[in-house]
């Protein structure tokens, strides 16, 4: 065996030794830059670097390689806020369809993710685009699954609901306006009613002028700044409302501190709600509703009557608006027979079961059905329907038999509590408020909006 000995000048020499089950064997490495020969040249060429990769981007460069995080992917500042987004779903890309950037553009693309079934996407946006008034163009068949679309104010998507490969559901919308070449056009756009940039005002049509006359409140419609804070699934209702004048922004936003007096008014949807403002939102929403029908609308309180109430003197701001309900028999008072009420607490939270035993009556315009603790077991569900006061359980029974339209589902989607004397906030009055009607005689406020009333 011929052995070669390599000459040393001055380098550190490493030593690595391996452990096997044959033995140890000792490896020596050397620096090989001062070798000579040509057996220190060939051992030069054999532990050289590939110059291939000297062009090659580093694997730790995460600059070229590594995608923005689909927790960082943000919605576009131009999505409409009445698209339903599913709730369970992570957004993992926003693209613009148009000649736009996406930050201007109206015409979107995005892309979701969830571990949900797609049967149960679907089932999701079907439901959510009948009950928000969307006009269904197209809906899964065997032919064509997981395909929806629909129109809506000028607003036109496309969602499709697809198996994903790995496990879950992928949801895509594009979103386009009917007008594309007026809504695309950045010069020409402005943010309209619902939009979180919308700060109004509102040119008045003959719709807000003859409500005016039927409320307390003026009938200045509203844009909030803060709509997008609002959950997804009510968003349109709080929108549609505001168009309305119905809604009033929140006492904060109201403050006298305020530095500008022009600028965009919260509406603090998630909020609690008083009973004092309820009971205005209430009566000012039926009458704007009903603006063209006066044998609905409810009658306000005027100020020489007797009090219904002994803590709601005419002096406080609500009074028409609670005097009229309890003259009206909507609200439980002394008026209605009963003996208890003698307090209304103005500025106490509104319950769930508060919410849904004024609602009802307004809705049926008829007597409430009789009720039991089973009957809203069976119907509902409720695991805590023994919570609800007595007063309340028929008007919760007779909410059940407004189907898809009942107070309950359109407020808190599906839920096998109630929790009754939960305190309601302002986006889930909004919500109740936005249709009123029974068993499809009635309107919403989408249908004042287009001028549909029905007869």
């Amino acid at each position: 065996m011929e052995v070669i000995f390599l000459r040393l000048v001055g380098a550190p020499v490493l030593l690595q030794r391996i452990s096997t089950q044959l033995g140890l064997i000792a490896v020596l490495l050397v620096p090989l830059a001062s070798c000579s020969g040509p057996a220190g040249k060939s051992l030069q060429d054999t532990f050289a670097a590939d110059p291939r990769l000297n062009s090659s981007p580093s694997p730790l460069d995460a600059s070229n390689s590594q995608p923005t995080p689909a927790s960082q992917v943000q919605l576009p500042p131009k999505f409409p806020v009445e698209v339903p987004t599913y709730p369970n779903a992570t957004l993992v890309e926003a693209t613009s369809t148009g000649e736009f950037p996406l930050e201007q553009s109206a015409e979107l693309l995005t892309r979701w993710t969830t571990e949900d079934s797609r049967d149960r996407v679907s089932t999701f946006y079907r439901d959510q685009l009948q009950k928000n008034g969307w006009k269904l163009n197209q809906q899964p068949t065997e032919q064509n699954q997981g395909n929806f679309e629909a129109s809506r104010d000028g607003l036109q998507i496309a969602v499709g609901v697809q198996p994903n490969a790995q496990a879950g559901t992928r949801i895509s919308i594009e979103t386009k306006p009917s007008d594309a070449q007026a809504a695309q056009s950045p010069a020409s756009s402005n943010p309209q009613p619902g939009d979180p940039e919308f700060v109004g005002p509102i040119p008045p049509d003959s719709t807000a002028s003859s409500a005016s006359s039927a409320s307390p409140d003026s009938a200045q419609t509203q844009a909030f700044a803060d709509l997008n804070k609002a959950p997804q699934q009510l968003r349109s209702y709080i929108s549609d409302l505001a168009q309305l004048g119905a809604l009033t922004p929140s006492s904060s936003s109201n403050s006298s501190n305020s530095k500008e007096k022009n600028s965009a008014k919260t509406f603090e949807p998630n909020k609690t709600i008083t009973r004092g403002e309820y009971a205005r939102w209430l009566v000012a929403t039926n009458n704007r509703v009903y603006a063209d029908r006066p044998a609905r609308q409810i009658r306000l309180g005027v100020e020489t009557a007797q009090p219904a109430f002994k803590d709601v003197s005419a002096k406080n701001p609500n009074f028409a608006a609670i005097q009229g309900l309890a003259e009206a028999g909507l609200i439980p008072s002394s008026l209605s027979g009963d003996s208890t009420a003698v307090l209304f607490r103005p500025n106490a939270p509104l319950s769930r079961e508060e919410l849904i035993l004024w609602k009802i009556p307004v809705d049926m315009r008829q007597a409430l059905p009789t009720a039991t603790l089973d009957a809203v077991k069976q119907t509902w569900g409720f695991q805590d329907a023994g919570r609800i006061d007595s007063r309340a359980l028929r008007a919760v029974l007779a909410d059940y038999q407004n189907g898809d339209q009942a107070n309950i589902r359109r407020a808190f989607g599906y839920t096998t509590l109630f929790q009754p004397k939960r305190p309601v906030t302002r986006a889930e009055a909004a919500a109740v408020l936005w249709y009123f009607g029974f068993q499809g005689d009635g309107v919403s406020a989408q249908d004042v909006l287009k001028g549909n009333l029905k007869a």
